[in-house]
């Protein structure tokens, strides 16, 4: 082909890469000529090339046509007559309202020339239009053909939102997102990150993405997808392929939906896009809008899961809520450092109350950053209110924008997960498994179970994975979205329905918290129970360390039933769970909660006029006051429960309550009148044959000699107490014997240190199988007395760390005791920890 020819072969293809009627016609005359092969890679010059690239392309395809041509006449002809008609394509169409003379077209057409020449040469852009003519009459108007215009956009599209000066945080988000980057190899990236409204998706996956603008040359793309925009319908895929067809430079848009699919993809092949999908709905409305181009990304943000896009090739991001110190160091940022520094309990609090939800802690810094004068202890007071109180004053400008967000999210619900959702803001528990939204909801296990499943979907609830113990599926509610649901009920439920949704929640608690009992404390489960809505459904645990391990877990929850039949005067459920949770207080300690569960079932057993409930909440009470070292409280409320027994004639109360105050006494280092009435309960006991009763008060009773320094006295009370114990199948207790049994032997005659280890290495081994962390620790600390009594100082030391960190979480009484041992034991103090 002679050089002329290949210079307007070369402008031919610059005025037709827009146009695929040509670029199919060149395509078959190439196929015809040069095979299959070489027909593909002109496909791929026709979507990759053009006038947004480097003119490279056009000269370096424009020669290996030459090359072909040179040795077929015919292929020559072929291609003459395609340039005229490229060219013609090129340059026809509608009037711009442009002219100019021949003398300016000739001009025009030499400057075109050169520039075609030169691009052969690899030293210049083609630019503008071209006319090729031997000669020119009258005037030539220049149009811009559809080719030319989608020939490519003159900017290369940037249009990731800006981000907020104030975003802080997130690096160990950013640092996962960046993860996925680096295994997408050659096949495009598609990532879901979701979320709650309000958790900062958006401005996330615009700090990821414009962090990383390098990797994506030929732009990055934006589009709302308005899966959550109350005052418009959600965006169409067209709608936006047709946006992002315009960014790309293409003119004309086809009507159809999957034509315009096919077109994005072809624009798109041969560029490396980061695409941002904002605030998607649904799979269905991503999908065409995917490309398939390896070294691309498409991220999306959305409230739901998504998960449809797996089969899409999706990794799924689940973003939770920000940290403590994030929350504190945005409300910094956006109140002022100074602000917050003057300030810093009540600044961490209003952190706090907006949950880690970033949108919660700006909008409370907006409403402080205009009151400067404002006290941040008012904006901690105005949302500690809780409830629908706190969503109302996280309002700015008129609205209540965590509400508001949070009200896209339910409109989309269906009607039966719209209700099971108002029905789940009700109860007094933030974290459900199936059989709690059963109850809640008055719907089969199965039913609930999809119900919690679908709402996690859309992210209104958070999927927490199976409890360990229980393998029950949890999810939680976040606290605003909770106060949402809530306020919902309230709107749109009658009273009696909102009454019947908690109390059958609250019955739940209490039928398997006394199933717990029946499993832990066969002997003290005696007292009645009441229902209004009696569960069917069986416990969710299996034999005592799965109920101890619910009782466990479940602490929050049981306290907040209690709480709320407080709040409700449902006085009967009151002291029948105080009753219920005996064992937990028992084995696990928390003697805040033993004393304020049985304060208040006291109270309501006393509103009731229940003298047998009255009589158990004052000795189970007595017992956490003891323990918790309040002993004047203690002995007064074990004396109202004697005379209280003795009044009504009741011999086995009256001896519980007198077991009671020797066991006061004995911790109020008082040994004789413990000795004293520990003698009275036996006697009593003995009496109407209570062998149980028996065994725990003779065990008291070795304890005591074992303190007054009578190890062989002890031997004997506490080898009897450990055997009726076994008898009564009562573990934990007779465990305690046995542990007593230990120090008695490390104490009498000489002392034999072997079996007193062995004794308390048994009896530790059984509290471990029964659960009790407080006397694994009081048996530990033990070991650690004879091993000093034995002159073993690093024998002693380990067992003291051991003991010290079981003491940890639930004493810190009896932490403080084990710390001053160990600095005795080192010479580091005079031992006053004791």
């Amino acid at each position: 082909m002679e050089p002329v020819m290949a210079v307007e072969l070369a402008t031919a293809l610059a005025a037709a890469s827009g146009n695929p009627e040509l670029w199919q016609a060149l395509a078959e005359m190439v196929r015809r000529t040069m095979g299959p092969v070489s027909e593909t890679l002109l496909r791929e010059w026709a979507v990759a090339g053009g006038a947004r690239e480097s003119p490279e392309r056009f000269r370096v395809l424009a020669e290996a046509l030459a090359g072909q041509a040179a040795g077929s006449p015919q292929l020559t002809r072929d291609l003459r007559l395609w340039i005229s008609t490229a060219t013609m394509s090129g340059n026809a169409g509608a009037s711009t309202g442009a002219s100019t003379d021949a003398s300016a077209q000739t001009s025009a057409q030499t400057s075109a020339d050169a520039s075609v020449g030169n691009a052969i040469k690899g030293s210049a852009t083609i630019g503008g239009p071209v006319v090729q003519a031997g000669r020119i009459h009258g005037g030539v108007h220049f149009h811009t053909s559809p080719a030319q215009e989608a020939a490519g956009p003159t900017v290369t599209p940037q249009q990731l939102l800006p981000v907020s000066q104030h975003f802080t945080g997130r690096g160990t988000e950013l640092a996962a997102l960046n993860r996925l980057m680096g295994r997408s190899g050659s096949s495009p990236v598609l990532t879901v990150i979701s979320g709650p409204a309000g958790v900062g998706k958006t401005a996330l996956t615009s700090r990821w993405l414009g962090s990383r603008v390098a990797d994506f040359p030929d732009g990055q793309l934006y589009a709302d997808l308005r899966g959550h925009t109350g005052d418009a319908d959600p965006a169409g895929p067209g709608e936006i392929l047709g946006q992002f067809l315009r960014a790309l430079g293409a003119a004309q848009i086809p009507a159809a939906l999957g034509e315009q699919a096919a077109l994005w993809r072809s624009y798109t092949a041969g560029l490396r896009l980061a695409v941002m999908l904002d605030n998607a709905v649904s799979a269905a409305q991503v999908r065409p809008l995917l490309t398939g181009a390896p070294g691309s990304l498409v991220a999306v943000t959305s409230r739901a899961r998504l998960t449809g896009l797996a089969v899409d090739g999706a990794t799924f991001f689940q973003l939770g809520v920000m940290s403590p110190d994030s929350s504190l160091e945005l409300l910094s940022r956006r109140v002022g450092a100074d602000r917050v520094q003057r300030e810093p309990e009540a600044a961490r609090r209003v952190a706090e109350l907006c949950a880690g939800l970033p949108l919660a802690v700006s909008v409370a810094a907006a409403r402080m950053a205009v009151r400067p004068r404002q006290p941040l202890a008012a904006m901690a007071g105005a949302l500690g209110r809780g409830g629908a109180s706190r969503l109302e004053t996280l309002r700015v400008d008129g609205t209540q924008a965590v509400d508001a967000a949070l009200d896209e999210s339910y409109r989309l619900l269906p009607p039966d997960l719209a209700r099971g959702y108002r029905y789940l803001g009700l109860p007094p528990v933030s974290v459900f498994n199936g059989p709690v939204a059963a109850a809640a909801c008055a719907v089969p296990p199965e039913e609930a179970g999809r119900m919690l499943d679908e709402l996690a979907e859309v992210n209104l609830l958070e999927d927490l994975g199976p409890d360990t113990g229980t393998g029950l599926d949890r999810y939680r509610f976040h606290d605003l979205t909770r106060a949402h649901a809530g306020r919902l009920a309230a709107r749109e439920e009658g009273p009696t329905d909102r009454r019947d949704t908690v109390r059958r929640v609250v019955d739940l608690y209490l039928a398997n918290a006394t199933a717990a009992e029946a499993l832990l404390s066969p002997s003290h489960r005696t007292m009645s129970r009441d229902y209004d809505f009696r569960p069917d459904q069986p416990p969710p645990f299996d034999g005592p360390s799965g109920a101890l391990a619910w009782l466990d877990t479940e602490t929050p929850h049981l306290m907040a039933a209690l709480r709320t039949s407080v709040d409700h005067r449902w006085d009967t459920t009151v002291w029948q769970l105080a009753d219920a949770l005996w064992p937990l207080f028992l084995r696990l300690r928390p003697y805040d909660l033993w004393i304020e569960a049985y304060e208040a079932g006291l109270a309501a057993a006393e509103r009731l006029g229940d003298r047998p409930a009255v009589s158990r909440m004052l000795t189970s009470g007595g017992t956490g006051l003891r323990n918790a070292g309040r002993h004047d409280d203690a002995l007064r409320w074990f004396a109202q429960a004697r005379d209280g027994a003795r009044r009504d004639g009741d011999i086995r109360a009256e001896a519980q309550a007198l077991h009671g105050l020797g066991q006061t006494n004995r911790l109020a280092e008082r040994l004789t009148e413990a000795a004293e009435f520990f003698g009275q309960a036996l006697e009593l006991r003995e009496t109407i044959g209570y062998r149980r009763g028996e065994a725990l008060t003779r065990l008291c009773l070795g304890d005591v000699a074992l303190a007054a320094g009578r190890p062989e006295q002890a031997l004997t009370f506490l080898a009897q107490a450990r055997s009726d114990l076994l008898a009564e199948h009562d573990a934990y207790d007779a465990a305690r014997a046995l542990a007593f049994l230990g120090r008695a032997h490390a104490g009498a005659g000489s002392g034999d240190h072997e079996l007193a280890e062995r004794h308390l290495v048994q009896a530790l081994d059984e509290f471990e199988a029964t659960g009790s962390r407080h006397w694994q620790g009081r048996v530990l600390e033990m070991l650690g007395e004879t091993a000093e009594e034995h002159r073993d100082k690093a024998r002693a030391r380990d067992w003291y760390e051991q003991s010290l960190a079981r003491y940890t979480a639930v004493s810190k009484d009896d932490a403080a005791r084990l710390e001053g041992r160990l600095r005795r034991l080192d010479g580091r103090g005079d031992g006053s920890g004791l």
